[in-house]
């Protein structure tokens, strides 16, 4: 699906996970939208065959439900509308950067060309800067701070979507507010990278428009008054000069075979001497030429391509069809849609589980994901043993693949609570799986071995209870909640387990 449609879908992920209460929609809402959708989407795909019926019928569900928020709350709607400042933006930079580029230049005596601009000779410098960091980056992909684009660019939609979120607040419903923040994070960092393709795109654009607006200043004086062309310096002598301007008209003279220039020629442009208009045109022609060269082609062609990555990127916006949110949406718009089993994955940390233990986890898969739930229980990761490539890459739907996997998965860390939590530990091994797969991950704690060792002791259960909230508390720090079960006694389990899991499926 396209970015747009991404957008609505996501945006309806963040309400119904948020409104577990029906504050904002009634079952009976989110009923009526699916069957609408579910025929909607039916119609649609004879027209639109290259779209998999999944994901048109998450399109128009979505697009009934933001409909039915908005015409409830109407300060809903002012959110709900696309806002595209990044369009905004891409053309006001350009254009103000263009005419920052015809200014920039007129700082000084109009009638004469200074082959020494700084201006000018910034503007070439800053540029090959740029292409050093770019080719060094290309070949070293971790030097420096590649992210910096994405970073500029969150902040800007951050900004701009604070601003939007102080405007409408006190307008919105308590449970639609806390959505929306929900929202505005999750989508900031589903659409980080594209976006740092969008800023890329308008760096380059108004790069180019900068120099294209120098090079406009000097032929439009040019035509309107007559030009001195000369250097001074306080500093430099005509060899030096020399040497500079012939490695900066370099790339020109040996491009178009254009005759060079000696250090006697540069030694009689020098404004101490009597001043010439003789040559002026040909000045300008080289300056000019060379920011063509070595600016205006070379960042068109940047923006181009961070323009086609961009589009392409828009187009075919990923969307992980496989939580169980979305399985249960899929599901109950077409029942073959989802051929898969849904897969609990557990991964236990510095314990081993023995046979009762595992055959309560099973029994957990399908109290949580249905009687086709499969338990995936992977072998017991040491204690200070590294957690990469244990958990392997989650299939996503695209446009590009069809959605032809929709694959629900839930990936389970599991700990020991009668172990201390340890961040060189434990935060490692927990950090690992958030990092991966967000969306899909259920931290689980055991209690069962910690409850046996206490027994019958006195104060067992407070004992108890400390140990939850330490694990709880230390889970905080990751942004992930500790899910506290009894597998020696799935009936004893807090009800935990279930709103986590009602927290990823949301209210379908």
């Amino acid at each position: 699906m396209n970015e747009s449609a991404a957008r609505e879908v996501v945006l309806m992920r963040s309400i119904e996970q948020t409104d577990q209460s029906h504050q904002l929609l009634s079952q009976d809402d989110r009923q009526y939208a699916t069957k609408s959708a579910r025929e909607l989407a039916q119609w649609d795909a004879v027209d639109s065959k290259d779209a998999p019926m999944s994901e048109l019928f998450l399109i128009k569900r979505a697009e009934l439900i933001i409909k039915k928020i908005a015409e409830r709350t109407p300060a809903f709607s002012t959110y709900a509308r696309k806002h595209n400042g990044w369009h905004t933006l891409g053309v006001a930079l350009p254009i103000l950067a263009l005419l920052f580029g015809a200014l920039v230049d007129r700082v000084g005596d109009p009638h004469r060309v200074d082959l020494l601009s700084a201006p000018l000779l910034l503007i070439v410098v800053w540029n090959l800067i740029v292409y050093l960091y770019l080719l060094l980056h290309a070949v070293w992909p971790d030097l420096g701070k590649s992210w910096l684009p994405r970073a500029i660019a969150g902040r800007a939609n951050a900004g701009r979507l604070s601003h939007l979120m102080s405007r409408l607040r006190g307008k919105l419903p308590q449970n639609l507010g806390i959505a929306l923040a929900q929202f505005n994070a999750e989508w900031l960092h589903m659409t980080a990278r594209l976006n740092g393709y969008r800023l890329r795109r308008i760096l380059h654009s108004s790069a180019a428009c900068l120099a294209a607006g120098a090079i406009l200043s000097l032929y439009m004086r040019g035509l309107l008054s007559q030009y001195h062309a000369g250097w001074e310096s306080t500093f430099l002598n005509a060899d030096q000069v020399h040497g500079i301007l012939s490695l900066l008209f370099a790339p020109v003279t040996l491009l178009f075979q254009l005759p060079g220039f000696s250090v006697e020629e540069v030694r009689a442009l020098q404004f101490t001497n009597v001043a010439s208009p003789d040559g002026g045109a040909r000045w300008v022609h080289l300056y000019a030429a060379t920011l063509v060269l070595l600016v205006v082609l070379p960042r068109a062609l940047l923006a181009a391509y961070a323009g086609w990555r961009e589009s392409r990127l828009s187009r075919h916006f990923t969307i992980d069809l496989g939580t169980p949110y979305f399985h249960k949406l899929i599901v109950a718009s077409d029942p073959a849609a989802v051929r898969l089993s849904p897969k609990l994955q557990v991964y236990p940390y510095s314990f081993q589980l023995d046979v009762l233990r595992q055959q309560q986890l099973t029994l957990l898969s399908r109290r949580l994901l249905g009687e086709q739930a499969e338990l995936q229980l992977q072998g017991s990761t040491g204690y200070g043993e590294a957690a990469s490539g244990l958990v392997q890459p989650i299939p996503q739907t695209t446009a590009e693949n069809h959605g032809t996997r929709n694959e629900t998965r839930i990936v389970c860390p599991l700990f020991n609570l009668s172990a201390t939590p340890e961040k060189e530990e434990h935060g490692v091994f927990l950090e690992h799986f958030m990092l991966q797969h967000p969306q899909r991950l259920m931290v689980l704690i055991d209690e069962s071995g910690l409850r046996e060792r206490l027994g019958n002791q006195a104060g067992s259960e407070s004992r108890l209870h400390e140990r939850i909230a330490l694990w709880r508390q230390f889970c905080s720090l990751y942004q992930a909640k500790a899910n506290v079960v009894d597998l020696n006694d799935l009936a004893r389990s807090s009800d935990d387990v279930e709103r986590s899991l009602n927290k990823l499926a949301g209210a379908a």
